[in-house]
């Protein structure tokens, strides 16, 4: 997906945890972070949670000069949380920025598989839906959403991307830098979605990854019947928006 072209040195890694409300999971994910990817440097950008995260991961910073703390004002969203982290890593000179979550469905173990990949990449993707990744303890109405949002999106969109809706990724910050962040409006699975199409509109080369997804054992999760609504208009109205501008002969926004 996208144009092939010479790739420069990755730059140093920062993985951008956003966190709401786990305070049972932000220490082991850390370390799970900093046992697998001893370089890398750890953001974790917290929505001013009641159950003390930021305290937890104020702790962890004041021990780690891996560990830094992006405190926010108040719970905005996860597309908010990851753009303010976005910006944060490329103001400090980070050349990769990754999502991961804070609850331990996104294996920190496979994080290098990642970073090998974006050797040759613009964005890499850990994804559920090629030949080798998988999931464990998700329902079945939970997987039949996943996949559908994934093939809803993939065919509305027409790209080639399987897994639409991953949360754990890899950019390098010319990718980040080339999409228009700043045009980013969209929350949770739509925030994804768009992300991805955004990097494949721009010509910016995708590759995905297969990783295995394992459902939180602590805390709850925060997908919601309102979250998935949004994003299958969203999709819907980016869809036929980009048909029309084709039959038009502009260009997407």
């Amino acid at each position: 997906m996208g144009g092939r072209r010479k790739y420069g040195p990755l730059g140093t890694t920062l993985v951008i945890i956003p966190t709401y409300n786990e305070a049972e999971n932000i220490k082991p994910i850390v370390a799970r972070v900093r046992e697998s990817v001893p370089d890398a440097h750890i953001l974790v950008a917290d929505d001013n949670s009641p159950d003390g995260t930021g305290k937890v991961a104020d702790e962890l910073a004041a021990e780690d000069d891996h560990v830094k703390v992006l405190h926010r004002k108040g719970k905005e969203g996860l597309g908010a949380a990851y753009l303010a982290g976005f910006r944060w890593g490329i103001e400090h000179g980070y050349g990769v920025l990754v999502e991961m979550d804070a609850d331990g469905s996104h294996q920190p173990e496979e994080l290098p598989r990642l970073l090998t990949a974006l050797k040759g990449a613009d964005l890499v993707i850990g994804s559920r839906w090629v030949p080798g990744g998988r999931i464990v303890n998700w329902p079945k109405s939970r997987e039949f959403i996943s996949r559908g949002g994934s093939t809803y999106s993939r065919l509305l969109l027409d790209v080639p991307i399987r897994d639409m809706t991953a949360g754990y990724r890899a950019f390098r910050k010319e990718t980040l830098e080339g999409i228009g962040m700043d045009e980013v409006a969209s929350q949770g699975y739509c925030f994804q979605i768009d992300l991805a199409w955004r990097a494949v509109k721009a010509g910016f080369h995708v590759i995905e990854v297969p990783v295995t997804f394992i459902e939180r054992e602590r805390g709850e999760s925060k997908m919601s019947r309102d979250i998935v609504t949004e994003a299958a208009w969203r999709v819907m109205s980016w869809g036929v928006g980009s048909r029309v501008n084709k039959m038009l002969g502009r260009k997407d926004s």
